[in-house]
């Protein structure tokens, strides 16, 4: 008889709303401390595929902790020097990584604005979700991604439904993703269950 395949974690912050149990856990470091106080009211959603168009492989890994190799495919010349990271990346097999501490500013958002407050890394929580503007995004992406939200929410209660962005929201003209692939409604309501669940 097959096996069956293992349960997938359940995912929840620790007591210190730092670390999420059950995520693998790759240390980046591109973050600090965000000003004081640190108030967190934002969650930011993001596209990411290394390269473009491509899934699976180590490259979102390497970026994030400034060891990507800039010979490894043309694209990477391009951003191997850049400085950045998320808190959290949501593979294409719904597999979470986190890259920094909930607590501390990672670099996910660049030159952003959110209801006329720009440098929005300041005070948001950075979701990646491995996946391009053009391709479908997996049922396990919106599944796991929305209960990551969830319990980001009910870490921090001033954090509502209108205060989950996309990076495009915040980033207009410069950025696109998570893109037209991403069905936005589904992703909100999927949350919406999550919290009442």
């Amino acid at each position: 008889m097959p096996a069956l395949p293992a349960a997938k974690p359940v995912l929840r912050l620790d007591p210190t709303r730092n670390w999420v149990t059950g995520a693998r856990q790759v240390s980046s470091p591109n973050c600090d401390d965000r000003p004081v106080p640190a108030e967190i009211s934002l969650v930011v959603i993001h596209g990411i595929s290394l390269p473009p168009g491509q899934y699976g492989g180590p490259f979102i890994d390497e970026l994030f902790t400034n060891s990507l190799d800039p010979g490894a495919h043309a694209y990477f010349a391009e951003i191997a020097a850049l400085r950045v990271s998320s808190h959290l990346l949501v593979d294409r097999h719904g597999t979470v990584t986190q890259y920094v501490p909930l607590s501390r500013r990672a670099w996910h958002a660049g030159k952003s604005e959110y209801r006329g407050r720009g440098a929005c890394n300041d005070f948001s929580i950075g979701i990646e979700l491995e996946g391009c503007d053009d391709d479908a995004y997996c049922d396990v992406q919106y599944t796991t991604g929305a209960a990551l939200v969830a319990e980001i929410m009910r870490a921090w209660p001033g954090i509502g439904p209108d205060c989950i962005v996309r990076h495009s929201d915040i980033a207009p003209g410069r950025k696109t993703d998570p893109g037209p692939a991403f069905d936005w409604e589904r992703f909100r309501t999927a949350v919406a269950a999550c919290r009442h669940g």
